[in-house]
């Protein structure tokens, strides 16, 4: 995934079997966190609602077809993080579609998500694909700043304000 010319390791290689297993309960608790916050699940359904998800859209786990699953890698190889993406219809052509970007917390800032996407746009590329779609939470400024970055625009934009019934 790195050019001829360029010696560093790429950012980006297939998940081990067991990164995948230790991934999954980590993942499933985060998205879990993201949907109370965001208001749209609540705490006590949370946890269900996405174990259900993610086992609709990796029914086979690591060999679900059209899905990728990456170690995100630093200088020296060694894994930080992770990064999901799917093989999707948008925007009237074939995408990669991220449904996930995790980066260990103390290693974070340290500009492995970056050399992830990076890389991700030469997969992309090899692939035949149009191009790199997600969504991002509402709360997540560091992720909505890092995405506006790298050249992301949002296509729609979906806001809430939440009323108190109780409140006159």
């Amino acid at each position: 995934m790195s050019s001829t010319t360029d010696s560093s390791p790429s950012a980006l290689r297939p998940m081990t079997a067991s990164e995948y297993a230790d991934w999954v309960e980590q993942s499933i608790t985060g998205y879990a966190d993201d949907k109370v916050v965001s208001g749209q699940w609540t705490p006590e359904e949370s946890l269900e609602l996405a174990r259900k998800e993610l086992a609709e859209l990796l029914p086979l786990g690591l060999e679900t077809p059209g899905n990728s699953l990456f170690a995100v890698l630093d200088s020296q190889a060694v894994a930080v993080g992770m990064l999901w993406f799917g093989v999707k219809k948008r925007f009237g052509a074939d995408i990669a579609y991220v449904f996930d970007i995790h980066i260990r917390p103390e290693r974070q800032r340290e500009g492995h998500a970056a050399r992830a996407f990076l890389a991700l746009e030469g997969v992309v590329r090899r692939l035949g694909l149009s191009g790199i779609a997600l969504h991002v939470f509402g709360h997540n400024d560091a992720a909505r700043a890092l995405y506006d970055k790298l050249g992301f625009r949002p296509t729609n934009i979906s806001l809430f304000k939440p009323i108190d019934p109780h409140r006159a």
